[in-house]
């Protein structure tokens, strides 16, 4: 089985830092739908693993979270795409929860879930905290300069180990086309 995991906001869709609140407020980052349909083609399971701490926070609910993801589904499959599976943490960074990104609980949860070995597996994020969860759970670290990669890079320099794309369509062209060369750092 070919797995991705990818990080939601600021990887698929518009990162806000007042949190994407409502099916309204979801914007999909340009041609991060495609790519995930391209991966769709090409036989790969997608999964997203997201901190959604707005929960815990009291700005919006489960059935709203449902509500934004099936809009994203729902324009992933008008482009011949599917996300097979999403896992989130709903807890507040304050609440030291095991699922939380930097920590992961929920890629190793993932690895649990679908009984697949994580190493090699790209997770893909747009954050530190993104790439320490890769690595704590065993993945292939890749970031994406869009969301708040770039700031990432500026605040981090850069991170022996991780790729950089440029966004996730780059990752996935470079996923699906190894013999174009090394990763763009």
């Amino acid at each position: 089985m070919q797995l991705v995991i990818l990080d939601r906001d600021g990887v698929i869709n518009e990162d806000s830092d007042t949190h994407v609140k409502s099916p309204a407020e979801w914007h999909p980052i340009p041609g991060s739908l495609e790519a995930i349909a391209r991966l769709s083609r090409a036989g790969y399971r997608v999964v997203v693993a997201t901190n959604q701490s707005g929960i815990g926070r009291g700005l919006f609910d489960v059935e709203t979270l449902n509500a934004i993801h099936d809009r994203m589904k729902g324009h992933l499959a008008e482009l011949g795409g599917s996300i097979d599976a999403i896992f989130f943490c709903p807890h507040r960074p304050e609440d030291d929860c095991a699922c939380r990104k930097p920590k992961p609980g929920l890629l190793l949860e993932i690895a649990s879930r679908l009984r697949a070995p994580l190493t090699g597996v790209p997770a893909v994020g747009d954050s530190y905290r993104d790439v320490e969860a890769a690595v704590a759970a065993g993945a292939r670290p890749i970031l994406v300069r869009t969301g708040k990669g770039r700031r990432t890079l500026a605040e981090k320099g850069p991170l022996p180990g991780v790729e950089v794309f440029d966004d996730l369509g780059a990752f996935v062209s470079h996923l699906l086309s190894p013999a174009e060369g090394p990763a763009p750092g």
